[in-house]
């Protein structure tokens, strides 16, 4: 009895002990005629034995391309598609740069810090007062959500001042939005939740 740890190692897993011995027979076969058949009808296997695949575009260039994959490339027969590359097929993608998630405050969100960087760029004047009150609230809304009891409104101008680096600070006569009508707001509707709920139980 042979054991699968003692077999040759399966390259693509998904195809199974049968056809990876089918796909080393075929690369003994010598007559060329004998061997494109015998390539055909084991991709005609594959096929079967995946039909979800055929959802993929070009498909069959993918099963091909896994063909001689599990041959290590050494396959040769007539193939409705060019023989991919090694190099090419398994050399591994560039690494996708993330964006820093060095937050200083992650109740805020990253969101926030560009929305005052943006901020610092404005020239001074009302637009830009306008701005800075309305991240400014946002901040407090977005505070209330993490911490539900009460917030500072001198607090959260600090904050402003902080992310910004001591760019943007509270501009004159502003004013944030009161504690109690952004909790009030925040809270579920439980009059409309009661007569959705009652609604539905009727019928």
């Amino acid at each position: 009895m042979k054991y699968n740890t003692t077999r040759k190692h399966l390259v693509l897993p998904e195809y199974g002990r049968n056809i990876q011995d089918m796909v080393d027979y075929t690369l003994t076969i010598e007559d060329k005629e004998e061997k494109n058949k015998a390539a055909r009808s084991i991709v005609k296997l594959m096929e079967q034995m995946h039909p979800e695949v055929r959802e993929i575009d070009d498909y069959q260039h993918k099963l091909w391309d896994h063909l001689h994959v599990m041959a290590d490339y050494q396959l040769d027969c007539d193939s409705p598609y060019p023989k991919p590359n090694r190099i090419e097929f398994e050399s591994k993608p560039d690494r996708v740069s993330y964006p820093s998630n060095n937050i200083r405050f992650r109740h805020y969100g990253k969101v926030i810090e560009r929305m005052i960087e943006k901020a610092t760029e404005y020239p001074e004047g009302e637009e830009k007062d306008a701005l800075i009150n309305t991240i400014a609230n946002l901040m407090k809304r977005f505070y209330l959500v993490w911490n539900r009891d009460s917030v500072n409104d001198d607090d959260i101008w600090n904050h402003v001042k902080m992310l910004s680096g001591g760019k943007l600070v509270k501009p004159e006569g502003a004013d944030l939005t009161d504690t109690s009508d952004i909790l009030r707001s925040n809270k579920p509707n439980k009059k409309r939740s009661h007569k959705k709920n009652r609604k539905h139980r009727n019928r």
